[in-house]
C-alpha cells in the first residue's frame, strides 16, 4: 500500500477558485506516490453565513465558541457546502472521492474542549480515532475528504479545529506527513524557502522574530504535529506539493 499523506486546507484557501483547481491538479498528480487524506477547514464562508443570519462569531485565542446556531451554522458549511464542493471538483476531474466528517462511523470521538480563557460551548477534543472508515476507502483507492465536524458524548455534534482533526487522524494513520497546504512555498528567510526546520530551530526563529506574521501559527500548527508523534509536518504550496517541497518541520534539535 501506498505511504499516507494527510494534507490540511483552510478555508482561506478553499475559498479562491484558482486555488481550489490547482489543489485538485495537484491531488491527481500525487496519487501515484502516496494515499491522500483531505481534511479540510471553511472558516470564512461560516462567518459569511453567520453574519447573513446575523450571528457574531466569537473567538477565544483563535478558536472559534460554538453554541447550538453556530454549530448548525458551522456544520451546514464544512460537512455540506464545503466538503461536496470538493468532492465534486476531484470526482468531476476523475479522481474517485468521499466526502465525510468525523460523526460518520465514528471516525472522530471527542470529549468538550477547556479552555483556561473561556468557555467554547460545543468544541471538542479529539480522544479517539476509529480508522475503520477511512481504510474502507483507501482500500478501494477512494480519497476521503473530511470534514472536521465530530462526535461527542450522549451522540451531540461537536466542532474541532481542522489542524486538531488532521493532527489526530496523521498520527492514528501513521502518515508519511502531515501537509498544511497553503499559498506560500513554505518558511522564508532571507527570501529563501528553508527546506528543513528542527522543533528546536523552530522555536528560537519564532522567538527571534526570524519567523514572524501569519507564518508563526503555522509553524506552531507543525510543531504541535511533530510533538505528537507524527514523523514530520510539512509548510507547501501546490506547486511543492508533489515534488516533497516547502518547508519540512521534524522533531529534536
Amino acid at each position: 500500500m501506498l505511504p499516507i499523506i494527510v494534507l490540511k486546507v483552510g478555508g482561506n484557501e478553499i475559498d479562491d477558485e484558482r486555488f481550489l483547481a490547482g489543489l485538485v491538479e495537484a491531488i491527481g498528480g500525487l496519487r501515484a506516490q502516496a494515499a491522500p487524506v483531505l481534511v479540510h477547514g471553511g472558516g470564512k464562508e461560516i462567518a459569511r453565513l453567520q453574519g447573513a443570519l446575523g450571528l457574531e462569531p466569537r473567538f477565544i485565542e483563535g478558536l472559534r465558541v460554538t453554541d447550538e446556531a453556530t454549530l448548525a451554522v458551522t456544520e451546514m458549511v464544512l460537512s455540506g457546502a464545503v466538503n461536496k464542493r470538493l468532492v465534486a471538483r476531484l470526482v468531476n476531474c476523475s479522481i474517485a472521492a468521499m466526502g465525510l466528517s468525523g460523526v460518520d462511523g465514528g471516525l472522530l470521538r471527542v470529549e468538550p474542549a477547556r479552555h483556561p480563557a473561556g468557555d467554547l460551548g460545543l468544541v471538542g477534543e479529539v480522544t479517539a480515532v476509529d480508522l475503520a472508515p477511512l481504510q474502507l476507502l483507501l482500500g478501494q483507492g477512494i480519497v476521503p475528504v473530511v470534514s472536521p465536524i465530530s462526535l461527542g458524548p450522549e451522540g451531540r455534534r461537536y466542532n474541532v479545529n481542522a489542524d486538531h482533526a488532521a493532527m489526530a487522524l496523521a498520527r492514528a494513520l501513521g502518515a508519511q506527513a502531515l501537509a498544511f497546504v497553503t499559498n506560500v512555498p513554505g518558511v522564508l528567510v532571507d527570501g529563501r524557502v528553508v527546506a528543513r526546520l528542527s522543533a528546536a530551530e523552530a522555536g528560537d526563529w519564532i522567538g527571534r522574530g526570524i519567523i514572524s506574521g501569519g507564518m508563526v501559527p503555522k509553524v506552531r500548527a507543525a510543531l504541535d504535529v511533530v510533538a505528537a508523534g507524527v514523523a514530520e509536518a510539512r509548510i507547501v504550496d501546490l506547486a511543492g506539493l508533489g515534488c516533497r517541497g516547502g518547508t519540512c518541520v521534524v522533531s529534536g534539535n
